[in-house]
């Protein structure tokens, strides 16, 4: 079970895989929605929601950008420069914090972080539950400004089954830190800061008739965040171990295939998608330092592009559901050995590809000219090129279909100025 950090930053540098899943079924229920509370309490274990966001698209690109922090672990000023591309690119306005940087900030922090606790704690639940610890200890966040009621509750050892986890299971209230923690014995609950001798506060569930709530509960937080659907996060968190690499290689593996395009495009669409692909090839080129990892995924195929890549291979083997486009370091290695000097280039009327290009293949898989045939490769891999038109270049980038990894990986790319001409290479 993953260490409970005390700040949203600390827990999306350490997703897990029941944190991931918990989030992941919420994709195929995006709730258009005027307020906040137009969803309540565990509703929310099942729906995905950003008050005052209504349009589909709008919810697509939100829930892409929010499953892309909690999966692959992206910072919050990642998040804002996501979220102020999708708000530019649906023309949403009149969300609350619109008007000033502060609200801007306030509202992007929100967002960010009540989605990471509540999902990570909604992980830690189910993990929880699986793990059978006869004792849970409630501990205290740690907050620069506790609420009197988490600190009277810190230390506290109750069963799993006992009503009080229904009501405070953290978190209880907006930027609640507080978490929990399994343990097998008193002694054990001990050496993790629980009292197993502390007894609840007297009228602890006593409902407050001002806010409808018991004290220390906010509004609509009166609920155990996933505790609705732990066992169906337990099984799917299975499924996403299962995947070969990187967590993120799991993307919308639960959600429903009608959804699939929109929220496979919405990822791409992301500008920290393309920045991490000029990022990795800047590491591949030497330009920076940095762990250059074996692969990177750049998001799933939805079912036009899966059908696109076998009509164009002429691929007659089974269909290519939940392959993700994917580039590798030594593939990018290959393509700046090849493609990579003009001294080479210039005579065959292309230019160096530098690793800024690599920054356009989320738009040059969503938005090809041409998907064509390219042969087979060496290991007998079918290949199909992707051709893009952009600023007066065309930009071929040649893909493998490698069905055991279950990836269309890049394997190459060459950008001809000028003219289309030939999607093949001098």
């Amino acid at each position: 079970m993953p260490d409970q950090p005390s700040a949203a930053a600390g827990v999306l540098r350490r997703p897990f895989t029941e944190q991931v899943a918990f989030f992941r079924g919420k994709l195929g229920n995006l709730v258009p929605t005027e307020r906040w509370d137009d969803l309540e309490r565990d509703q929310h274990d099942t729906g995905f929601m950003v008050a005052g966001a209504a349009k589909a698209d709008l919810l697509s690109d939100l829930a892409a950008a929010v499953d892309r922090s909690i999966s692959e672990g992206k910072s919050l000023d990642a998040f804002r420069k996501d979220f102020r591309s999708i708000v530019a690119r649906n023309g949403w306005h009149g969300w609350t914090g619109e008007d000033t940087k502060g609200g801007r900030a306030w509202r992007t922090r929100t967002i960010y972080r009540t989605n990471a606790s509540t999902s990570y704690s909604a992980g830690r639940f189910a993990q929880l539950l699986e793990g059978n610890f006869p004792l849970w200890v409630y501990r205290h966040g740690g907050s620069k400004e506790p609420r009197p009621q988490h600190l009277d509750f810190d230390g506290l050892c109750l069963p799993p089954d006992h009503p009080f986890w229904m009501i405070f299971y953290p978190p209880s209230d907006w930027g609640c830190s507080c978490y929990v923690v399994g343990a097998r014995s008193e002694r054990a609950a001990r050496r993790l800061g629980g009292d197993p001798d502390k007894k609840l506060p007297e009228g602890w569930d006593r409902i407050n008739p001002r806010t409808g709530v018991p004290n220390g509960a906010g509004r609509n937080w009166d609920y155990a965040p996933g505790a609705s659907v732990a066992p169906v996060v337990q099984a799917a968190a299975e499924k996403i171990r299962h995947w070969d690499y990187r967590i993120g290689k799991g993307f919308m593996d639960s959600v429903p295939e009608a959804a699939r395009d929109a929220l496979a495009e919405s990822y791409r669409a992301l500008p920290s998608v393309a920045d991490d692909a000029r990022r990795y090839a800047r590491r591949v080129w030497g330009e920076s330092e940095g762990t250059i990892e074996p692969l990177r995924t750049l998001g799933l195929l939805g079912q036009r592009q899966s059908r696109a890549i076998a009509d164009a291979a002429t691929d007659d083997q089974a269909p290519l559901d939940l392959f993700d486009f994917s580039i590798a370091g030594h593939d990018l290695e290959h393509v700046r050995k090849a493609h990579g000097s003009d001294q080479t280039e210039n005579p065959r009327g292309q230019r160096a590809v530098t690793p800024d290009d690599f920054a356009l293949l989320p738009k040059i898989i969503d938005h090809p000219d041409a998907i064509e045939a390219a042969g087979v490769s060496n290991s007998g891999e079918q290949l199909v090129n992707y051709v893009k038109r952009i600023g007066g270049e065309t930009y071929v980038a040649t893909f493998a279909i490698r069905r055991r990894r279950r990836t269309i990986a890049l394997v190459t790319m060459f950008v001809r100025k000028g003219r289309s001409g030939s999607a093949s290479p001098a």
